[in-house]
């Protein structure tokens, strides 16, 4: 299956924003888009050209695509399902990819970034539901319990990233760090994922 190889950095500096794709360097000086605030290549700082609607709305869905890692393809095929839905169709999207086992990983704190986590479920390190689980778009549903497997509870990275984590960051989500497990306990609600995105704009992109 096609992926990203380029560097990540120029992802975020394209859209002038943070997208925690670096895991723990994106909260340190190191961080390029701290020193370098603008678009990458040889015209990047120059840019003051009037971006137009089709632009700001291509820009956002870049954006969303990016923060979750998908492709075209599997991020169109995440709005054919949102628009199935019953609701707004840009917060069924945004529901939908925070239901995705790499998601959780991350946010539960097994990873330090979404890339890490798609690592760790296709190294077979995770359970769900006492079940052994290595898709990362698995969509999970509320109350299934996603573990770490007893024989990679020594890894570092893990433990690494758990270190990040507080107590209750997420109302949708519990930890357990003695165990090494959390639940998904319920789909959130649009204004409780962190999202720094307008899924609006998405919507009317591909309604185009």
């Amino acid at each position: 299956m096609a992926r990203y190889t380029d560097s990540v950095c120029k992802l975020c500096r394209r859209e002038r924003q943070k997208l925690f794709l670096k895991g723990q360097k994106c909260f340190t000086d190191k961080c390029p888009i701290e020193q370098r605030n603008y678009p990458p290549g040889q015209h990047g700082v120059s840019r003051r050209a009037k971006i137009s609607e089709y632009g700001v709305q291509l820009r956002e869905k870049q954006k969303i695509k990016r923060m979750y890692g998908l492709l075209e393809t599997q991020f169109r095929n995440y709005f054919e399902k949102a628009i199935k839905q019953k609701g707004k169709t840009g917060e069924n999207l945004v529901k939908l990819l925070e239901r995705r086992l790499d998601n959780v990983v991350y946010r539960i704190g097994f990873a330090s970034s979404r890339k890490q986590a798609r690592q760790l479920i296709k190294h077979r390190h995770f359970l769900v539901n006492n079940q052994l689980v290595d898709i990362p778009s698995y969509l999970l549903n509320p109350g299934d319990i996603i573990q770490v497997k007893e024989k990679s509870k020594k890894l570092d990275a893990i433990h690494n990233s758990l270190k990040r984590v507080k107590d209750n960051t997420y109302n949708w989500i519990t930890v357990d760090k003695a165990t090494l497990s959390g639940t998904f306990v319920q789909v959130p609600e649009r204004a409780d994922i962190p999202l720094n995105a307008n899924e609006q704009l998405v919507v009317e992109l591909y309604s185009k």
